[in-house]
């Protein structure tokens, strides 16, 4: 069995945290390993790590890469490009046509799909009924997880199951699949006790999944025998759709796996407690936080203290360039305020001041008319693009490690406690021989100190000016 992680997605409903340019899937919310890492060891206890794979865009390569490499230095290739987003049924399609050509797989290889974001736990129990569904999936179901519900959730879908099919176990055929429900109907759905919420993990057969794509999505279907390179370059015309609505919702194939484990997408700051346990005034603090007669408040910061008084039912979320304050039960509306963000540009949708790089991270540390100030961590042995600027001049002051600099046709060494000068539009490279992180401040003065401001003229991370 192979397993593929679905890394694409850009998560915004954990905004300010979670942004476009660093989403849920990287970050580290429930301790010091990101949600995709946590996903990746969760698997290792059902396939072997080579067998575990990650699909995801060209802008998240990167921070894929350095996840995988972190599990094990053997994986960090273990990506699949999709050259634009097109939703999980042209993204599945991508993923079988990789494992055909590039895997070489028979047809009767299943695969595993779930998504990058997930908490769930124990992970012996999910491995036990990975297997179960693998088993169903050879049998020719399309297997979904069902995840027993604990309370009348609204922010899910679901799905109800019928009967049990023949000798795969607890696996039952689908009687429907339910959008997010409103609270009445959730509460039914409870009641009722056939209701599952719907986990977004699959478990197919690679021969049973292009026979349900020719039978419900031809689109699809069709573009599927060409080789990968055909279909990576047309992949843009794919039309953009769920597996849900593509397959499962039509399919007589599909079947669930109800599942009673810990099991959590995430989904809104309102979903913390249920991976961060609260205190015994029913707080959740991430951070450096003092809480004093605040009762049952989500509070999380980044690098300042944060003191509470008198709080009750509240969630406040600091970070280094936003906040954001709401009451329990409508984190939901955070999309609201992102769609709004989106509305006005607001780079804060987007961006955080630290900004992830393949050879290090950047924080903005001051920017104003005319001037922005950085700090810059370069990995050891690392070196960023041979690029220039036209519209700025940059000072560069080490403060800690060894850095070459190459300034047009001249490189030396500039030390700790040394600085150097790149005048605008000269040809530079900065590069760490070394074996400890070089950090530095970078001073850049000029009429633009946007980040577009840069011309590669060579990368070697293969990255082109945009």
């Amino acid at each position: 069995m192979k397993a593929v992680i679905l890394a694409g997605g850009s998560g915004t409903r954990l905004w300010p945290v979670s942004r476009y340019g660093l989403p849920k899937q990287f970050i580290k919310l429930n301790g010091g390993k990101s949600l995709l890492c946590q996903t990746v060891e969760r698997l290792a206890a059902v396939v072997p790590l080579h067998d575990i794979f990650v699909i995801t865009n060209a802008d998240y390569r990167f921070h894929v890469q350095a996840d995988l490499r972190s599990v094990s230095p053997a994986m960090e290739d273990n990506i699949i490009l999709e050259p634009v987003g097109r939703n999980t049924a042209p993204a599945i399609a991508l993923v079988m046509r990789y494992c055909l050509e590039k895997l070489k797989c028979g047809k009767d290889e299943v695969i595993f799909i779930c998504p990058s974001d997930h908490i769930i736990e124990p992970v012996e129990k999910f491995a036990k009924y990975a297997r179960q569904a693998e088993t169903a999936a050879k049998a020719g179901a399309i297997v979904t997880f069902g995840i027993k519900p604990s309370r009348p959730e609204t922010g899910y879908g679901y799905i109800k199951k019928g009967g049990k099919t023949a000798g795969n176990g607890g696996v039952c055929k689908v009687e429907k699949f339910a959008e997010k429900p409103n609270l009445k109907t959730a509460e039914k759905y409870l009641a009722d006790g056939n209701y599952y919420w719907n986990s977004g993990m699959f478990s197919f057969t690679i021969a049973t999944m292009l026979a349900e794509f020719k039978a419900y999505a031809p689109e699809i279907s069709r573009r599927v025998p060409a080789t990968l390179a055909k279909m990576t370059a047309d992949f843009k015309n794919m039309p953009s759709i769920s597996i849900d609505y593509a397959v499962m919702e039509r399919s007589k194939k599909a079947a669930v796996l109800p599942i009673d484990i810990l099991w959590s997408d995430v989904g809104s700051w309102d979903s913390l407690p249920e991976v961060i346990p609260p205190d015994a005034d029913g707080n959740v603090k991430v951070g450096d936080v003092l809480a004093l007669d605040t009762k049952r408040t989500i509070v999380m910061g980044e690098k300042r203290l944060i003191s509470t008084i008198g709080l009750k039912d509240l969630i406040v979320i600091d970070t280094t360039d936003a906040l954001l304050i709401v009451k329990r039960g409508q984190a939901q509306r955070v999309k609201e305020v992102v769609d709004m963000l989106k509305a006005s540009k607001r780079k804060e949708v987007v961006e955080h001041l630290t900004t992830y790089r393949p050879w290090g991270y950047f924080t903005v540390l001051e920017e104003g008319p005319r001037y922005k100030i950085k700090h810059i961590v370069l990995k050891p042995g690392q070196k960023v693009s041979h690029q220039l600027h036209y519209h700025r001049s940059e000072h560069w002051i080490i403060v800690k490690g060894t850095a070459r600099v190459t300034l047009g046709t001249t490189t030396s060494l500039v030390h700790e406690n040394e600085s150097t000068y790149v005048p605008q539009a000269t040809e530079h490279r900065l590069e760490n021989p070394g074996r400890v992180p070089l950090e530095m401040i970078e001073v850049q003065n000029g009429e633009y100190v946007g980040e577009d401001d840069i011309v590669r003229l060579a990368d070697i991370y293969g990255r082109k000016n945009k």
